[in-house]
């Protein structure tokens, strides 16, 4: 597998819900918990065998004071933060769970619409200028969590890598029946 540029990513959601029930760490898009209507969105990296999926998340107030580190990176754009890339709850794909968003302006877009749209273009922007060092950073804390160098509080943050890629194998297989 070759690493592709780096684009902007959905996912399927009914996936990501299952990955969800195997590890409730997954960022979590259920109606219940009022996330029904956000997407996920990330970018698609190669660890080891796998493609991985890094989410993006709106920056909170915490995040103006942490500092990056291996399993977090924050996005910028004219010096003000627009956005975090949560390493630690990449979870595996493949080409049949991610969907390229289409962060093209169209005239019909709503204003909503259009803001987003420029923010993940801002976004985006910054990731493919970034992109050798948020691959880079990928595999580093995929190779240390499915180590022993990891401890125990980046191990406590980060998702069950292998466990999740189990969810995928399963996932793929059901698929093909």
């Amino acid at each position: 597998m070759n690493q592709e540029k780096l684009y902007l990513y959905t996912m399927d959601m009914k996936y990501v819900r299952n990955l969800h029930s195997a590890d409730d760490r997954v960022q979590s898009v259920s109606p219940q918990i009022h996330k029904s209507n956000r997407p996920f969105v990330g970018v698609v990296v190669i660890c080891g065998e796998h493609q991985y999926c890094i989410p993006l998340d709106h920056p909170k107030p915490k995040h103006l004071t942490m500092k990056n580190d291996i399993d977090f990176t924050r996005i910028f754009h004219d010096e003000k933060l627009i956005g975090v890339m949560n390493f630690n709850n990449m979870i595996p794909v493949d080409n049949t769970l991610v969907k390229k968003m289409n962060i093209k302006i169209n005239k019909n877009d709503s204003p909503e619409t259009k803001a987003y749209k420029n923010l993940c273009a801002n976004e985006l922007d910054w990731i493919q200028k970034n992109q050798d060092a948020i691959v880079k950073k990928a595999n580093k804390l995929y190779q240390m969590i499915n180590s022993d160098k990891a401890n125990n509080n980046l191990r406590k943050r980060c998702l069950d890598f292998k466990k999740l890629e189990d969810v995928l194998t399963k996932w793929q297989a059901n698929k093909k029946k």
